[in-house]
């Protein structure tokens, strides 16, 4: 019986510092600036490793934290990208909360490059989204090169139809950042847009925005009637936007400061992905 009550408030009291836990690491995080996105997923990962340890978050060991991760990386169930998420998130809490001289090296992600459409392809996803809603939604994501979360939170006081430009409001870094609309989009907005709104595009409470998991399901849908067979997610259309501005010969800085990228080497993918120099260069073969 002593021992079972032992375990009890053993297990009690690691409930209690995991708690504990969340709390300082929330605080840490919205004091310098994490977006809520980067605070849910921190929050997220430290709790399942501290659950899965089960002992007092001060008493872990680099050591444990390593062997935590290398079980994940075994697993083969992740993403290179989810593991280095979890890594990150874990040695933040022990190393900038805790202080600990934690020296975790960041795992190596496959450089893979992104899924772009063809002008045609985009044609025929605005073509496909019968909807006007849905429409307008593809059209802005192309026209804009937004995040799916800055789609999510558009507001329609964030838009100048007039100047046809709108604004991210707490983007991506808790940065504003202004973005293009084109004119054919412009039209379709003052046809959409009514006194009511709030959100461009909002859910069935009126005064709350459209889930993230709709506006996914929504650009899935629309590309498989579109008939694309390729892998097309919302940042699809955001890849398409900035590789075909670059073809068409604007200027990679330009092209930063629309996708509201801090540095130019994130942009610099696009230089790889346009495809349009290449495919004039002449093959040896019919030089024969």
């Amino acid at each position: 019986m002593d021992k079972i009550l032992g375990r009890k408030r053993a297990n009690l009291l690691t409930l209690n510092a995991i708690d504990n836990m969340l709390h300082r690491l929330e605080s840490e995080l919205k004091i310098r600036g994490f977006s809520a996105d980067t605070i849910k997923a921190y929050m997220f990962h430290n709790q399942k490793f501290a659950e899965t340890l089960n002992k007092h978050p001060k008493e872990v060991t680099e050591r444990e934290i390593k062997e935590y991760l290398g079980g994940i990386i075994s697993q083969n169930n992740y993403a290179p990208s989810t593991i280095a998420l979890t890594r990150a998130a874990i040695v933040f809490y022990h190393k900038e909360v805790l202080g600990k001289n934690i020296k975790i090296k960041s795992p190596k992600i496959p450089k893979t490059l992104p899924v772009v459409l063809t002008k045609n392809e985009i044609k025929r996803m605005i073509i496909s989204a019968k909807d006007p809603k849905h429409n307008l939604m593809i059209k802005l994501l192309y026209s804009s090169g937004l995040r799916l979360s800055e789609l999510q939170k558009l507001k329609v006081n964030d838009l100048e139809i007039s100047q046809r430009i709108g604004w991210v409001r707490k983007g991506k870094g808790q940065k504003d950042r202004m973005i293009i609309l084109s004119e054919d989009l412009c039209g379709d907005l003052q046809k959409y847009i009514t006194d009511k709104n709030k959100f461009l595009f909002p859910g069935r409470d009126e005064d709350r925005p459209i889930s993230v998991r709709q506006i996914q399901n929504i650009v899935t849908r629309v590309a498989n009637a579109a008939q694309i067979n390729k892998n097309v997610h919302v940042h699809t259309l955001r890849h398409s936007f900035a590789t075909h501005l670059l073809e068409n010969g604007t200027d990679i800085r330009k092209i930063q400061a629309l996708l509201g990228h801090s540095n130019l080497n994130t942009t610099q993918i696009y230089t790889h992905l346009s495809n349009k120099e290449l495919q004039q260069v002449r093959s040896p073969l019919d030089e024969l």
